[in-house]
């Protein structure tokens, strides 16, 4: 018996396990997490980017708090941590639009977000080519930027300096699947694992990114949570070596950033739909139809641009509103959500976990007020949108 079960042990879990070891020493965790070289997880997967701007007040909150933690990980973590630094580069994001409205929407949300200590620009066409004259303006309107707290860091990095310092404070780390969780009286006694055994516990975490809605199956909920496969193409364009670029997401349905002298770049797939969980082949025929004739449009420095690499990541993708579904579930109450994070979840690690944390021990949000993205609104079919997904 121990005093909390943790299911799924990257990057959320791991900083739901950072966190209550922090705030309660002593306490008593147990993190099942069944790939511990991350081969295929979100978190590894992920092109590992903060930003501040978001549509909903709550989620710049929750990178408020992200940026400034990456930005000093080695003082939250201490030397237990063993991660001196994670490389933040702080290139800002670059949200381009083609309509007046769109521009007008930028504007906007740009009040909110630096109503919130963010750094946000709205720009005009003539404004981000002077700023970058390599790129191609004529058919931008405008585009939002974020001269400081947006850029792009080392994931596993954060992970791993989770990860070392919260099993320095205790936390076990097991190498299994949590399967399903017992339920009596609607409370959870135990953790079912593929191993055959069980984990009893006091309090039970769902941070099993993609495949987090099966643990919810003989529950009286389930989650509208599932795997979207996503292929990153690492690009090479020998004319286009803009190592000052933003990442830049682009109304023509794709986003890049610059890698050292090369290029990361993705884009969703047209009718995009679940996968399954051990789908990672890649969608190449999106580089020829969509990415490249984007990336040319966008600057003819990329006529010459080739694929060296790719790889293919899932988002743990919540189909109600693309946001995250946080904190005790109402109808299990010893049972904690951090789930479908629709590609955002790496950054929103460490308010989250500590959210999380808090709920836990405290019995409510504390730090930041996080019940916009509660569970009751799942169960209400209420959703509640964050308009810029990645």
């Amino acid at each position: 018996m121990v005093d909390i079960v943790v299911a799924g042990g990257a990057v959320m879990g791991a900083s739901v396990a950072f966190w209550l070891t922090r705030m309660q020493p002593g306490l008593s965790v147990t993190v099942v997490e069944p790939e511990p070289g991350y081969h295929r997880s979100s978190t590894a997967l992920s092109v590992a980017s903060i930003r501040q701007q978001f549509t909903n007040p709550v989620n710049v909150e929750i990178s408020r708090f992200g940026i400034d933690f990456i930005r000093d990980f080695a003082s939250w973590t201490g030397p237990e941590g063993g991660v001196p630094d994670l490389g933040l580069r702080e290139n800002g994001y670059l949200f381009l639009t083609g309509t007046e409205a769109g521009a007008a929407q930028l504007e906007t949300l740009a009040v909110m977000q630096r109503s919130l200590g963010a750094a946000t620009e709205v720009w005009d066409a003539h404004a981000i080519a002077r700023r970058f004259p390599w790129m191609n303006t004529q058919d931008v309107v405008a585009g939002s930027f974020g001269p400081r707290d947006e850029g792009w860091f080392d994931n596993m990095g954060l992970l791993q300096g989770l990860r070392n310092a919260a099993r320095a404070a205790g936390v076990r780390f097991v190498t299994d699947r949590v399967t399903g969780l017992e339920l009596s009286d609607s409370r959870v006694t135990a953790a079912r694992l593929a191993s055959g055994d069980g984990l009893q516990a006091e309090a039970f975490v769902n941070a099993a990114g993609p495949a987090c809605a099966m643990l919810m199956n003989g529950l009286p909920m389930s989650l509208p949570v599932e795997p979207r496969k996503r292929t990153v193409f690492v690009v090479d364009a020998p004319k286009a070596r803009h190592r000052d670029a933003p990442l830049i997401v682009d109304h023509q349905g794709i986003y890049l950033r610059p890698e050292h002298d090369h290029w990361i770049a993705a884009a969703v797939p047209a009718g995009d739909d679940a996968c399954a969980a051990d789908d990672f082949d890649a969608d190449h025929d999106l580089w020829d139809d969509v990415v490249w004739p984007a990336l040319f449009t966008r600057a003819e420095d990329f006529a010459e641009a080739r694929v060296t690499r790719w790889w293919v990541g899932h988002y743990a993708f919540n189909r109600l509103d693309q946001n995250a579904i946080l904190g005790r579930n109402p109808l299990v109450p010893n049972l904690y959500h951090a789930n479908g994070f629709s590609g955002h979840g790496l950054q929103q690690a460490p308010a989250v976990g500590r959210g999380i944390a808090e709920q836990i021990l405290h019995g409510d949000w504390q730090t930041l007020d996080l019940s916009p993205l509660g569970v009751q609104r799942v169960l209400d079919n209420a959703p509640f949108a964050e308009a810029h997904i990645v």
